[in-house]
């Protein structure tokens, strides 16, 4: 699915890494966004907003879904 989101907008290759390492280089890569790290299945709101990436880590603090902007 395409994002109208600017920049770049989407990480898949952030899968398997570390989730503050990878918030580093989404942020660095996209300025315009903040990539927050949260444990996979956290609550979170439904809101659709270009400048927020959620970062979904294990319990190991490993990334386990692509991080997208929205």
């Amino acid at each position: 699915m395409a994002s109208s989101c600017p920049g770049k907008n989407s990480w898949p290759e952030l899968v398997g890494k570390n989730g503050e390492d990878a918030a580093v280089v989404i942020e660095r890569e996209n300025r315009k966004v903040d990539a927050i790290v949260l444990k996979d299945g956290t609550p979170v709101t439904k809101d659709f907003r270009c400048d927020r990436v959620w970062v979904w880590v294990d319990d190991w603090g490993i990334v386990v879904r692509t991080p997208t902007a929205g």
